[in-house]
């Protein structure tokens, strides 16, 4: 089968996508071929801003839904996929937009949020993020949100958080959690890619893990091909196995260095937490979202066999949800 037909015809998931949101972007993804994606709508945002931003993503599908539809569960995806539509599922990056109260969750859910992350790398009420000197580990605020989450529906995203604080909620949710978007350790030394034994552990409890085609986490950096991303996934099948392994971008199109910046700062404007600068580069071969076939091409010339591509590509990630947030 050719690429251009596989590619075609397969379910594609991406675990995180945080570009700025447009009508050009949604035309990318359309012609990338993507089926859903968990699409960042919260960061250091509290709760008025964070309502705004999924209010805005709601005008969204109204506006642009020859392109993109709403989807809240795997039938959802696999209904996007049949119309030719790119499934939205609404997800954050951090516990901002709940301030401190766990009761604002089921009015998220009701609104749609799918996913989010427990910290985005600083520490908050639920616990430690990754670029923390010192991780104090899941607070009992933070079992109250994940037991929240469990009930509701809601997957535990752990990719910028700290170690412990990691190890506490995977084993504390009573659901698989995941790494949506990460890189391992093991390849690159960076304060954001987990070791092996962290992805083992997230595994080894039904969890799952979205390989991020992002460079800075890279030891290629702005010189990382496809052929290289196509090794990254190859690692991690390797130490987690095929079936618990996606795709995850962490894709920015769009953005400027202002919005980097804006990420670096703790809560968005006070210390920087992660000292990198600019904007980041994207891989040489996919700088658009228009570009997920030639991924599939990229593991095609590797030599993967159809079965794995098509996991790899969506299957796994369409499998998983289905055991998480249904």
């Amino acid at each position: 089968m050719s690429s251009e037909s596989l590619h075609s015809s397969a379910i594609v998931i991406d675990g995180l996508v945080v570009s700025k949101w447009s009508r050009d972007v949604f035309e990318a993804m359309h012609r990338g071929g993507l089926t859903a994606a968990n699409c960042t709508c919260s960061v250091w945002e509290g709760a008025r801003d964070t309502m705004i931003n999924m209010a805005r993503w709601k005008q969204a599908f109204v506006d642009h839904a020859d392109l993109i539809m709403q989807v809240r569960s795997s039938s959802d995806i696999r209904r996007a996929k049949a119309l030719g539509k790119v499934g939205i599922l609404l997800g954050w990056q951090n516990t901002s937009g709940l301030e401190d109260r766990v009761d604002f969750l089921p009015l998220y859910k009701d609104m749609g949020l799918s996913v989010i992350q427990l910290t985005y790398n600083t520490q908050n009420l639920v616990g430690s993020g990754c670029w923390e000197d010192r991780d104090g580990g899941l607070s009992g605020f933070g079992r109250e949100v994940i037991d929240a989450m469990n009930r509701l529906g809601i997957l535990v995203d752990l990719s910028h958080v700290g170690p412990k604080t990691s190890s506490e909620a995977i084993a504390y949710s009573k659901r698989p959690c995941a790494y949506t978007h990460v890189a391992p350790f093991g390849a690159f030394n960076h304060p954001r890619n987990k070791t092996d034994d962290q992805l083992k552990e997230i595994v080894d409890r039904g969890g799952f893990v979205g390989v991020a085609t992002y460079p800075p986490f890279m030891k290629t950096g702005a010189a990382t091909t496809l052929d290289d991303c196509v090794d990254l996934f190859e690692y991690m099948i390797q130490v987690c196995g095929e079936a618990h392994v996606g795709i995850g971008t962490d894709f920015t199109q769009g953005h400027d260095e202002a919005f980097f910046d804006w990420l670096r700062h703790d809560k968005g404007y006070a210390r920087r937490a992660n000292p990198g600068r600019g904007r980041a580069p994207f891989v040489q071969g996919m700088e658009t979202l228009a570009d997920y076939p030639r991924l599939t091409e990229a593991m095609q010339r590797k030599g993967w066999k159809e079965g794995r591509i098509r996991a790899v590509l969506g299957e796994n990630w369409l499998r998983f949800l289905g055991e998480s947030i249904d």
